[in-house]
Order: C-alpha cells, then sequence, then structure tokens
C-alpha cells in the first residue's frame, strides 16, 4: 500500500496546499519505481483525481497516478476505466476536466480526446472503437454519445435522442451499442458502425423512471441486463433481435443496484448495491437471487469486474460516508474507498485493498498477455 510518510505528513502543515500536492506526487512515483509486472486492475478514485493501479497476483497498490499533478486539477473527478484485452493501454474519463485520457501499460499518458462530461466506456470487440456516454453529474448534457477512434483518439458523436444517456455497452458481436437514460424509461440501440439508433420506451413505473444506472450481457449476446437505482430492479432483456429488445423480466433487489458483471459461463450475474453495502449474486437459470454478500470493506459498492479467470469479484466501493475505517487515508482529507474481492467459488470476502478516496468506476485486461 501506497503511503505519506509521517515525516511528510507533519510537513504538510507547514507546506500548505502546493507542497500537499507536491509531497503526494512525490510518495506516487516512490511508489511506482517499485512496480510490478501485473496483470493490473484500474480504479478511478473520483473524488481524488487519482487512478490506483493494483497487481491483480499480490491485490498490492502499485501505483496511484496522480492527475492534480498532472495538470487536469483536483476536481478531474476520474469515473470510469476500459482496459484493451491484451493490458497494452487503458482508458479513463474525467467528468470535471471534459477529457478521456489514453494512457500504456507503463501508465503514460499517450493521447486524450476532449468529451463533454464523459461517463462510461465501453470497448468495440473487434474495431478500434471507444465508445463513451455522460455523467450522471451532468444535468443536461447533449443527447449524444461518442465514438472515439482508439488508435488517433478522434471522436465522433451519435445522437441516441434520449436524456442523459449513462448506461453503456457494446454487444459481443460488436454489432451493437446499448445506451440507456437517466431521466426517463428508454433504451436506444445503435448501430455501432453508422450509429443509426432505434428507441425503446419501457413501460412506465409510476412517475418514478427506472434510472438505468449500467448493463450487463450474457455471453452469446442474446440476453441484456439493466440495473436499475431508482425502482431497484434488475431489469431483463431479450436482444436476440438486436434492433428491437424486449423487455422480458424485472427482478427486485437490493437498494441502488450498480455497475452488473456476467459471469463468462453465463449462469452468474454480480453487482453492488450502493444503497445496502451488499454485493447481489443473481442466478439467471431461473432468475432469482441466489446470495447477498454483505461484509467488510463493502461501502457504498460501484463498479465490479472479474477476474479473466472467473475465480474473483473486484468491487470498487465510494465508503463517501467512512462507514469503512482505512488503517491510512494517505494524505487525503476524505475516507479513503475500496476494492473488495469475492471469492466467486465460496461467495466470501477474502480481500480488502485501500485506495484514494471514492473508488468508482474499474477496469481489467480481460485476456492479459
Amino acid at each position: 500500500m501506497p503511503r505519506v510518510t509521517g515525516a511528510a505528513r507533519s510537513g504538510l502543515l507547514a507546506l500548505g496546499m502546493a507542497g500537499f500536492v507536491a509531497v503526494r506526487a512525490a510518495a506516487a512515483a516512490d511508489v511506482a519505481a517499485a512496480s510490478a509486472e501485473g496483470p493490473f486492475l484500474y480504479v478511478a478514485n473520483q473524488e481524488a483525481a487519482a487512478v490506483t493501479v493494483i497487481d491483480l497476483e499480490t491485490h498490492e497498490v502499485v501505483e496511484v497516478i496522480d492527475l492534480e499533478a498532472m495538470g487536469y486539477g483536483a476536481n478531474a473527478k476520474p469515473h470510469h476505466v476500459a482496459v484493451e484485452p491484451d493490458g497494452s493501454f487503458w482508458y479513463v474519463s474525467l467528468i470535471a476536466a471534459n477529457q478521456v485520457l489514453k494512457f500504456d501499460r507503463d501508465n503514460e499518458l499517450v493521447a486524450s480526446v476532449e468529451f463533454e462530461r464523459p461517463g462510461l466506456l465501453a470497448l468495440h470487440p473487434s474495431e478500434p472503437w471507444l465508445f463513451v456516454g455522460r455523467s450522471m453529474a451532468a444535468v443536461n448534457p447533449p443527447q449524444r454519445i461518442g465514438r472515439i477512434d482508439r488508435m488517433s483518439m478522434e471522436v465522433e458523436e451519435y445522437d441516441v435522442f434520449i436524456p442523459r444517456p449513462h448506461a453503456l455497452l457494446a454487444s459481443p458481436d460488436g454489432g451493437w451499442v446499448y445506451a440507456g437514460s437517466l431521466g426517463e424509461n428508454s433504451v436506444v440501440t445503435v448501430e455501432a458502425e453508422s450509429g443509426e439508433a432505434e428507441l425503446l420506451r419501457l413501460p412506465g413505473s409510476g412517475a418514478m423512471p427506472h434510472v438505468l444506472v449500467q448493463y450487463a450481457i450474457s455471453p452469446d449476446g442474446e440476453t441484456l441486463v439493466a440495473t436499475a437505482e431508482m425502482t431497484a430492479k434488475l431489469l431483463v432483456f431479450d436482444v436476440a433481435e438486436p434492433v428491437a429488445p424486449k423487455l422480458v423480466g424485472e427482478l427486485d433487489v437490493g437498494a441502488r443496484p450498480w455497475h452488473p458483471s456476467w459471469s463468462a459461463d453465463g449462469r452468474w450475474i454480480w453487482f453492488g448495491n450502493l444503497g445496502a453495502n451488499e454485493v447481489t449474486l443473481v442466478d439467471t437459470s431461473d432468475w432469482s437471487v441466489a446470495a447477498v454478500i454483505r461484509g467488510e470493506g463493502l461501502a457504498e459498492p460501484h463498479g465490479s469486474v472479474l477476474s479473466p479467470d472467473g475465480s474473483r469479484l473486484y468491487v470498487a466501493n465510494r465508503n463517501e460516508t467512512g462507514s469503512y475505517e482505512s488503517s491510512d487515508r494517505m494524505g487525503y482529507d476524505a475516507p479513503g474507498g475500496t476494492v473488495v474481492v469475492i471469492d466467486t467459488a465460496t461467495r466470501e470476502i477474502v480481500d480488502v485493498i485501500e485506495t484514494p478516496p471514492y473508488a468508482s468506476g474499474i477496469g481489467l485486461a480481460s485476456s492479459p498477455r
């Protein structure tokens, strides 16, 4: 775990904010020098203007990338991460800096592109495209999603005709991109190459919108699920005909379900419940809640991702209220975030990795070298 030393901490009072930033950057540089070989897990720390890099073999933090020290400001708000399948490059959205950044395997910044209030990121499985939606923090963003060329980092925007497009995912065959609205009960299917969009209006839930947080899709590409924050549901869609999704089921789950992960065998769906400090496991064989996991480190769970072999689930936790007490705040004023590691076979928490504040989006290479 990278730490700001006691001597450095004592000097912060005298140095003031400028010195604080310098000391924190120096501490991050010291950790970088000890970087392991990987593969790595990347965690966006939204309220720390940082990205935490974790070695998946050891569960040790090997680097904390200080975006403030790189010139993006203390309020850059890194939100979500996407990683090339082989781990060669990774991308992070900066909500308040209006940027999507591209880093290489050595965590060197190699490119960036401007995009208004970027939120979730989705890699195309075969073309060099990175799709980007809009952040929850954006009150009235453009009703468009972006398609970034990952080679040139040039962006093209597609109209999706829904307010606050947030949920975002590409289909396994790469033909389609699904977007979802925070402001109304709507799902949009976008043809990945042309940008042509088809709109699906969902049945109403009284005056309350579902607020679609994020999607996950089955390995065969025929079933899509969406987490609905306000109605506390997992929505199930038949997308065998991608251009015309059909809502075929709704499952009541815990409060504020967030980013879901679907197992490679198609049997299980995992997601954190931001409003309940727990993780829900759904069995897709009968669409039931198979388990609810609670325990140390689960504190406003946000992002989730499965290890390449499916044996571990990694869950990033905001911990804004400080319900988990960090052993070391690493020089930050706010409570530290966490990454909770769950053994998918036993369904038990096996590790808690501490990070800078507000761990949100999380990503790793699906087929690391």
